[in-house]
C-alpha cells in the first residue's frame, strides 16, 4: 500500500478571483465541485495524473497572517523567460515579496492573497516538470521529513542532506517536493497543505493506519461533516488522505 501526492490546497478569501489567477499564471483550466471550491487542473489531463500536482482552492473566511509553510517554485527556461514570467504574473497582480531571501538568482513573489510562491532561474533539473518545480515544505529536520514522506508515498527520494530534501513520482514525472531547513516555526494551522490519495482499491482505513504508524498524528480538528481524513505530519504540517482515485 502507499499514497500519492494528487494535489496542494490553498484556503482563500476569494477562490474564484485566487483560481482565475493560478489558471492564467499555469496556462490551466478551472472548474468547481460546488460553491466556494475552485478546482485547477491542466487542460487535457484526467485527475490524477502523475505529471502534475494539482491545486484545490477552498473559501475560509481566516485572513493570512504568517508566511507559509508550504508553497510552489515555478520552473522557467531561460533567464528571459524568467523576466518574461514575472512580468506577467505582475500584470496578473502578483507582487514582489521579501521573506530575508538576499540576494538570491530566482525571484520571491506573493500571488494576490499573499500567498508567497518563488520563479526559478532556469535549472536542467526543473526542464520537463512543467509549469511548476516542485511544491516546497518549510522544516527544521528535512531528514526526518524525506523519511516520514518517502514511506507514507511511493514518490523515490532523490536528495537528502540536512538542510534539503527532494523527492519525485516514481514515474520520474512533474514536479518535485522539496523540504527545506529553515529557522522559522509552525504557527496556526496552514493555508496551503498537501493532499494526498491511495490507489484505487486500496483501503483507506488501513491507509490511515499505516501513516499513523509511521508517524502521522491527529491534529485535533472537527472531522464529523467530511468525508477524508485530516492527518499531520511528524512536523505537525496538516494534510488530507482523500479517497482511493
Amino acid at each position: 500500500m502507499a499514497t500519492r501526492l494528487v494535489q496542494i490546497n490553498m484556503k482563500a478569501l476569494d477562490d474564484s478571483a485566487l483560481g482565475r489567477f493560478w489558471s492564467e499564471a499555469l496556462g490551466w483550466g478551472v472548474d468547481s465541485e460546488g460553491p466556494g471550491v475552485t478546482n485547477l487542473e491542466p487542460v487535457g489531463f484526467t485527475y490524477p495524473d502523475p505529471a502534475f500536482v494539482y491545486i484545490d482552492i477552498i473559501a475560509r473566511p481566516e485572513p493570512k497572517t504568517v508566511k507559509n509553510r508550504v508553497h510552489v517554485d515555478l520552473a522557467t527556461t531561460s533567464t528571459a523567460h524568467q523576466a518574461e514570467l514575472v512580468a506577467r504574473l505582475k500584470d496578473l497582480g502578483a507582487t514582489l515579496a521579501d521573506v530575508g531571501q538576499g540576494d538570491v538568482p530566482w525571484t520571491v513573489m506573493a500571488d494576490p492573497e499573499g500567498n508567497e510562491f518563488c520563479v526559478l532561474e532556469p535549472r536542467p533539473i526543473y526542464q520537463g516538470t512543467g509549469p511548476v518545480a516542485a511544491v516546497v515544505v518549510d522544516c527544521t529536520d528535512p531528514r526526518a521529513m524525506a523519511r516520514f514522506w518517502s514511506e507514507a508515498m511511493d514518490w523515490t527520494l532523490h536528495e537528502v542532506a540536512d538542510d534539503h530534501a527532494s523527492l519525485r513520482s516514481a514515474q520520474g514525472v512533474g514536479p518535485y517536493l522539496e523540504f527545506v531547513r529553515t529557522p522559522d516555526t509552525k504557527s496556526g494551522w496552514n493555508r496551503v497543505h498537501l493532499d494526498v490519495a491511495p490507489y484505487k482499491g486500496d483501503d483507506p482505513a488501513a491507509e490511515e493506519a499505516r501513516l499513523r504508524a509511521l508517524g502521522a498524528t491527529d491534529p485535533g480538528i472537527d472531522q464529523s461533516s467530511i468525508s477524508w481524513r485530516i492527518l499531520a505530519d511528524p512536523e505537525g504540517n496538516e494534510f488530507c488522505l482523500l479517497s482511493p482515485r
